[in-house]
């Protein structure tokens, strides 16, 4: 299994970036796929999930009504979508992919066995 993150990048305050994470190597319908964050010498942190199916999709409140998280089948990616930037946003964001149910609502990242590689956002104020 494979999940390639990429779209990170400088940006201004306010500005907007779009990250994606393709995944390969095996059939994710039973699969919840999430976002994570990590900022320097700050824990790990959830940020948004989807169910591949996209019958739920759930935020951590920090982005809320700012991130939208979404995902196409067809190719086997998942997207998020970052509006209104903020320099807190400022972190390595990591894609994962863990199995329902035991994914579903972890925002800890315990129950997710597969990750990406990271990429980089930086938000300038």
């Amino acid at each position: 299994v494979q999940l390639q993150a990429s779209g990170g990048g400088l940006v201004q305050a306010g500005g907007s970036l779009r990250l994606s994470c393709a995944a390969s190597g095996r059939t994710f319908s039973n699969y919840v796929m999430g976002w994570f964050r990590q900022a320097p010498g700050k824990e790990r942190e959830f940020v948004a999930a989807i169910t591949w199916t996209g019958s739920s999709s759930y935020y951590t409140d920090s982005v809320k009504g700012r991130f939208t998280i979404s995902r196409d089948t067809a190719k086997n990616t998942v997207y998020l979508q970052m509006n209104s930037l903020k320099a807190e946003d400022t972190a390595v964001y990591y894609c994962a992919a863990g199995r329902r149910p035991y994914a579903t609502y972890d925002t800890s990242g315990e129950n997710y066995g597969y990750w990406g590689q990271g990429t980089q956002v930086t938000v300038s104020s």
